[in-house]
């Protein structure tokens, strides 16, 4: 599941960073959504690299990171965009 990681970016990558030795690619097989600020909605979302660190996921979403929380279903519910860049979002982890 490397393959949609950003050029240069591997799983072991990912986990080094993070610091959290159990992070993983995760399927693509789940609702994913992120909440529409202020109206108490949600927008679907269509990722192509969702990264899991424990309860807390990472989802890419046309280039844009959203930090989001992994549910007992297996959906996701996103909160916010943290940018483009991977090193970034994970260091908001």
């Amino acid at each position: 599941m490397n393959s949609g990681l950003p050029v240069g970016w591997t799983i072991e990558r990912v986990r080094a960073l993070s610091g959290d030795p159990s992070a993983a690619a995760l399927s693509f097989g789940r609702l994913v959504v992120v909440e529409v600020a202020g109206q108490g909605d949600y927008e679907p979302l269509r990722p192509d690299v969702i990264l899991a660190f424990h309860e807390l996921c990472l989802v890419r979403d046309d280039g844009e990171w959203f930090m989001g929380q992994l549910d007992d279903d297996g959906s996701v519910i996103c909160w916010a965009s943290y940018g483009s860049d991977l090193a970034e979002a994970i260091r908001s982890l």
